[in-house]
């Protein structure tokens, strides 16, 4: 997966940002935008939305919601 972080606002100007409808209200979530230049899917976390974005490959996202939705991620990580 390729990851660039971006904090120009320039970059996102543009940006149409949406935030899950499953968000608790408490900004411990992430907002994600379709709309943006290049074939790319941008992501910023809500409680700091000026330190900027990562851009991941549509393939990619679509990876990663189907690997959330199917229960991957359900399981707490252990070291």
């Amino acid at each position: 997966m390729t990851k660039s972080v971006n904090a120009s606002p320039v970059a996102s100007h543009d940006a149409e940002w949406r935030t899950s409808s499953y968000t608790a209200g408490d900004s411990a979530c992430v907002e994600v935008s379709r709309r943006f230049s290049g074939p790319v899917v941008a992501v910023r976390d809500t409680k700091d939305r000026a330190a900027g974005h990562t851009t991941i490959s549509p393939d990619a996202w679509a990876a990663f919601i189907s690997a959330a939705k199917g229960g991957t991620f359900d399981e707490p990580f252990t070291a």
